[in-house]
């Protein structure tokens, strides 16, 4: 993975964009890595694999293990 600093991320932003479309970049901020910048792609890809993880431990459950926030909340009283 690409690493820069915070300042090198602003003066080459434009040249940062286009690497982050072939690679993940972290930003560094005195020493500390701060974020991690993604193409869309690869956003994307993320959020559906964690979908998927979500459907897969629910795709056991039956209808009768379901029931609304308000019954739920009722029944902790």
């Amino acid at each position: 993975m690409l690493s820069l600093t915070a300042n090198e991320a602003k003066t080459k932003f434009g040249n940062m964009l286009i690497n982050a479309q072939s690679e993940p970049i972290e930003i560094v901020k005195n020493g500390t890595p701060v974020a991690v910048i993604i193409s869309t792609k690869e956003y994307n890809n993320i959020e559906a694999l964690k979908m998927e993880l979500i459907k897969s431990r629910f795709s056991n459950i039956e209808e009768s293990d379901l029931m609304d926030g308000e019954t739920f909340f009722n029944s902790l009283d």
